[in-house]
């Protein structure tokens, strides 16, 4: 395998499983020193078994408390010597109508998946600078792209994280810091299966992509700076023109509200099925 990060070092919030996870394992099978970070400190310590544990750090961050971001940056650079790579992969989503939810929830997802991400990509910029350039990979949604009911607050921030990523991109042109943005569909991890029964048919429309393909284009950004990419490809472009044109997402909706029930009929057979041979 290439060692596209040899002596780099890289910072992945959310860590502790689906695409945090499988992106911390593929940073240090490319030869980073890996920081994970996230809540759940045992689950990450089961991710970093596999890596060196001379280039490994466990973290345990609530990624909203600003200060305590604050001293795991310093932490970081007092470990390693440097940060060049930061992945804000940590999110949120409480699904549902507006109305149906409570206030708390809802600003958790702001707090989350825009306020957080927006306050580490300020904070790391010191560090990045210090360390002679370096790579942002913020992982937003195909649900920033194309407005849909039942996750109104979470596309409100993945439109909004993505927004920020691509002028922060701007800003930061010349610089030796690259910005960029990942944003997938439905991803089949731990934590889209544990909402199933909560998830629109809807979303079902696009195909599912696998942990392994998004942490793919998370390191191929961090590698070449692309500011952005999407998967599924096809989706992405179903759903500029949804946006573009409200019309289109009208006129197609009937028809992607059938494939997406067929698709979560599917998917919820094959859960059944591997569950039951186990």
């Amino acid at each position: 395998m290439d060692k596209r990060f040899a002596d780099k070092t890289v910072i992945v919030t959310g860590a502790s499983s689906g695409i945090g996870a499988e992106a911390a394992r593929r940073f240090a099978a490319e030869g980073a020193c890996v920081v994970l970070a996230a809540r759940r400190r045992e689950a990450m310590e089961m991710v970093a078994k596999s890596m060196d544990p001379d280039r490994r750090l466990v973290i345990p961050l609530d990624v909203t408390d600003t200060e305590s971001a604050a001293g795991m940056l310093e932490q970081v650079q007092a470990r390693f010597g440097r940060i060049d790579i930061l992945v804000n992969n940590a999110g949120c989503h409480a699904r549902g109508p507006v109305s149906e939810k409570e206030v708390p929830d809802l600003t958790q997802m702001v707090d989350v998946n825009l306020r957080a991400p927006i306050a580490l990509c300020r904070m790391v910029l010191p560090y990045l600078k210090r360390a002679g350039g370096g790579a942002i990979v913020n992982v937003a949604s195909l649900a920033g792209h194309v407005p849909f009911a039942g996750a109104a607050v979470y596309c409100a921030t993945k439109f909004g994280l993505r927004m920020f990523s691509l002028s922060l991109a701007e800003e930061l042109e010349g610089s030796g810091i690259s910005v960029s943005v990942v944003s997938p569909g439905p991803v089949d991890t731990e934590f889209f299966k544990g909402q199933i029964g909560d998830i629109a048919d809807f979303a079902f429309s696009s195909s599912m992509s696998s942990s392994e393909q998004v942490a793919r284009l998370i390191l191929a950004c961090a590698c070449d700076g692309r500011r952005e990419r999407a998967i599924p490809r096809f989706s992405k472009w179903i759903a500029t023109a949804c946006y573009f044109s409200p019309r289109i997402k009208r006129a197609l909706r009937p028809l992607m509200i059938r494939i997406g029930r067929r698709n979560k009929s599917r998917y919820v057979a094959s859960i059944t099925q591997a569950r039951e041979s186990q």
